[in-house]
């Protein structure tokens, strides 16, 4: 099936779009051009929307199987497709840990029978994620999983964290870290340790319990050439060490999540939709991780979507579980308090969400408008405003701290493969 879509807009450079036409089928993108005349089953006026490459997610919580009162594949694929999510990744923190290769095999058909997006799924780097014991990488590679987290917790052991980076280089696979050491974090430790947690009379996390185990995995990637990936980086000094790394020429990359762009501490509330891991930090934390953005030393933008049930937020900002769903608002938010404001450009953002991630973790003919390209395809109305109202997610989870946000860059419509798979409904 041929589809035909006319009179879009594609962005060229910084902010600068210009008219296109896009033709295409379920295999590749056929034809792009100012004006195309060709046969088609459908043809769709976009009446000069945007048409962006498919958005490319690398951290994701799906929570299914063994989590489904918080999350499930299918509603958390669609809230992906509403979001204009072709592509994501998801981490290995559900249960049974994907840690082997029977329970992966089991894994990926359960994805591919409830995915309304194209899902990679994440192995664990240690078996059950409890920092013991590293995987079979050569095995779990050969099922096609070329990048290993276990998201949700620190590799804590220095030697088991060396033999993974070690398995990195010998089977040239990727390392993504959360970098957390427990050593730098109390008991009930909820937000980070400064002025919010002195004023709302909390325990807070200091950021060296991210930093101090960025550090340590940046030299053991020198010393064994791992390839090697931060997850969710939210400190100035994660952001130098980072630049340091790459300026020795070590394979390392690293990401930050639309929250630590657009928040800080300060706007943390008595509120446990402001509860994340790695919590909202200082002004100068986040002014340095957009400025890490801006200069190329991150390299892109991931969600770090981490859907809960009302009941488990409500147990108030000590109690409740870390994490907020972002799958659905991310491009919007950024678009309207990034692009608009002239912080950061709409190319940057694009590449960002997009080409960076397809590039980074080896996703071939992904993430850019190229004839012979995947037809991921999104359109956007960059001009509809409307309020974030967590009612109308396709996620189960609705802890966002962006509620009644306004927002412009509206999804319209949603490709994967070709196929429609989402369109607003209205």
């Amino acid at each position: 099936m041929k589809t035909l879509i006319k009179n879009a807009m594609i962005c060229v450079s910084d902010n600068t779009c210009i008219p296109q036409d896009i033709l295409f089928d379920e295999n590749e993108i056929l034809a792009l051009d100012e004006h195309i005349e060709a046969t088609a089953d459908e043809i769709i006026d976009a009446q000069g929307k945007l048409l962006m490459s498919g958005l490319i997610d690398v951290h994701v919580h799906l929570r299914e199987p063994g989590f489904e009162q918080k999350e499930t594949i299918a509603a958390g694929t669609m809230a992906a497709a509403h979001g204009g999510f072709t592509t994501i990744m998801a981490m290995p923190n559900v249960s049974p840990v994907p840690d082997s290769v029977s329970i992966m095999q089991d894994y990926q058909q359960y994805i591919n029978e409830r995915a309304h997006v194209r899902v990679y799924p994440y192995a664990s780097i240690t078996k059950g994620e409890k920092g013991s014991e590293v995987v079979d990488f050569k095995a779990l590679k050969q099922l096609g999983i070329h990048a290993f987290s276990d998201d949700g917790v620190g590799v804590a052991n220095d030697e088991v964290m060396r033999e993974a980076m070690k398995a990195s280089a010998e089977e040239d696979i990727l390392i993504v870290a959360h970098t957390e050491d427990m050593n730098y974090r109390k008991a009930k430790a909820c937000i980070h340790e400064g002025i919010q947690s002195e004023k709302l009379q909390v325990i807070g996390i200091p950021s060296a319990c991210e930093y101090e185990q960025v550090k340590r995995d940046l030299r053991l990637v020198e010393e064994t050439n791992a390839h090697y990936h931060i997850c969710h980086m939210s400190t100035k000094e994660s952001v130098a060490y980072l630049k340091e790394a790459k300026s020795k020429g070590l394979d390392v990359s690293g990401e930050v999540t639309v929250h630590h762009l657009l928040l800080n501490e300060l706007d943390v509330k008595n509120d446990a939709n402001y509860k994340m891991n790695p919590p909202l930090r200082s002004i100068s934390d986040q002014e340095a991780l957009l400025e890490g953005l801006k200069s190329g030393v991150i390299d892109l933008i991931a969600n770090d979507h981490a859907p809960h049930t009302a009941a488990d937020k409500a147990k108030g900002l000590t109690d409740a579980p870390f994490g907020i769903v972002s799958l659905e608002t991310a491009f919007p938010l950024l678009y309207t308090y990034l692009v608009k404001q002239g912080k950061l450009t709409l190319q940057k953002l694009l590449e960002c969400m997009s080409s960076n991630p397809a590039k980074r973790f080896g996703m071939d003919k992904m993430g850019q408008l190229k004839v012979g390209y995947i037809p991921d395809l999104v359109l956007v109305d960059l001009s509809e405003q409307q309020k974030i109202n967590p009612d109308q997610f396709y996620s189960k989870g609705k802890n966002t701290p962006f509620c009644d946000w306004k927002i412009s860059g509206i999804i319209k419509k949603t490709f994967v493969q070709g196929k429609l798979v989402y369109e607003e409904e209205r």
